[in-house]
């Protein structure tokens, strides 16, 4: 495998449009990122599709991912292409920009480290909170706490990682934000020491 770096390693087969890809990411085959952010060391392996979502660092992306706010107009007389992807259909007719500005409106946040496991679907206007686990082919519909693990169609919240006053001291020492350096010279602890005592040695 190629070594990772601060330039963004996207498979020849992956299509980037308007996203932006922080250091150390990865975006795998035959995968989709549109009109989003995707944070430092953030990877989707093959057949992810991403779109209108800010994701954090860290993030775990497992293939055939679904993270994407894309909505028909199911309250129009009809929820087909032909009424905003006019252009398509029609000599002279222009797409409908009120439509994209409001879909575009039903993005989708998720937070750091968090990990997506394979086929899940993220629905548009969900938020996912730090540290959340999100089980393979769940549809998650609703918005999914920090350190949370949420399974089933739809999602449910089965049961926290951690205790609430791990959950908060985790997210107060935001490891997720050290510099590539601390990281690396921490590396042996992220391996070996249980996360309170990891927690008790780093936080300030």
């Amino acid at each position: 495998m190629t070594k990772l770096s601060e330039t963004p390693l996207v498979h020849p087969t992956a299509k980037i449009v308007e996203s932006t890809l922080g250091r150390y990411t990865e975006v795998g085959a035959h995968s989709t990122v549109s009109h989003s952010t995707i944070g430092d060391y953030s990877y989707c392996v093959e057949n992810t599709q991403i779109a209108y979502a800010t994701i954090g660092k860290f993030a775990n992306i497992a293939s055939h991912v679904r993270i994407y706010a894309s909505m028909h107009p199911m309250q129009r007389a009809s929820q087909h292409h032909f009424s905003y992807r006019s252009s398509w259909y029609f000599d002279g007719e222009s797409d409908d920009p009120e439509f994209f500005d409001w879909r575009a409106g039903q993005g989708i946040s998720i937070g750091h480290d968090t990990w997506i496991g394979h086929g899940a679907v993220v629905m548009p206007g969900v938020s996912i909170g730090n540290g959340a686990i999100i089980g393979s082919n769940a549809v998650v519909t609703k918005d999914v706490a920090d350190f949370a693990i949420a399974v089933g169609v739809p999602a449910r919240t089965i049961r926290q990682r951690f205790s609430d006053d791990i959950s908060g001291r985790l997210d107060a020492l935001a490891w997720w934000d050290w510099e590539h350096e601390r990281l690396h010279a921490a590396l042996k602890d992220f391996r070996a020491l249980p996360v309170e005592a990891f927690i008790e040695k780093y936080e300030g």
